[in-house]
């Protein structure tokens, strides 16, 4: 892990700087070790002390929320966008499980068999993921027949994004998609889409 330091936020006014580079910090170091990193990791990221970050976030499913709210947001946002399909949500989802561990971590957690170990924040955003896929699902898609099969899917292709670049773990999340004969748009963050649908208007 390199835990080589940002420039040390200083001074009264430094508040929003340094929980912005607190979450930063947190994004890569849960992308590369998932959510069991220690929180000491973070803030010597971020180049500000323990005591910094738990003034920002009291506890470590704080900072879980704050870095996993936005890939969550993304799909939503995919989900809501005019003329997107599943494929194409699903596109979104898959290039948020390519680029972090933590991500993948989140969409085990809706699968779990032991539900009262999955800690409240991870249970919420996974539900989230489901609810904006199944807006998407129409009837008869292979993904839409027992309840628990939408998410049982998600979190197999999880399994399968294993590798050391993020070509390979693409590669092999589009092959386990194949494998389980569900179709899947250009994978790509939520941005590049919006950009792609402004273009063809």
């Amino acid at each position: 892990m390199n835990d080589e330091r940002r420039p040390t936020n200083e001074g009264p006014k430094a508040a929003a700087r340094n929980r912005a580079a607190l979450v930063a910090a947190a994004r890569e170091i849960y992308a590369e070790s998932g959510l069991d990193a220690p929180l000491s990791a973070i803030a010597r990221r971020a180049g500000v002390g323990q005591g910094v970050l738990y003034r920002h976030f009291p506890d470590r499913a704080a900072v879980a929320t704050a870095v996993l709210d936005e890939n969550v947001g993304q799909i939503e946002q995919a989900a809501q966008a005019r003329g997107t399909d599943i494929a194409q949500v699903l596109g979104v989802l898959t290039w948020h499980q390519t680029e972090s561990a933590a991500f993948i971590a989140l969409l085990h957690a809706d699968g779990a068999a032991d539900r009262c170990r999955v800690p409240a924040y991870a249970a919420a955003l996974s539900g989230r993921v489901e609810r904006a896929l199944r807006k998407h699902l129409p009837e008869g898609h292979r993904l839409a027949g027992e309840r628990d099969d939408l998410m049982i899917a998600v979190a197999m292709v999880s399994g399968a994004v294993t590798g050391p670049t993020r070509e390979q773990r693409e590669r092999r999340a589009l092959a386990a998609w194949r494998l389980l004969g569900v179709e899947v748009g250009p994978v790509r963050p939520f941005e590049e889409l919006e950009e792609l649908e402004e273009l063809e208007e």
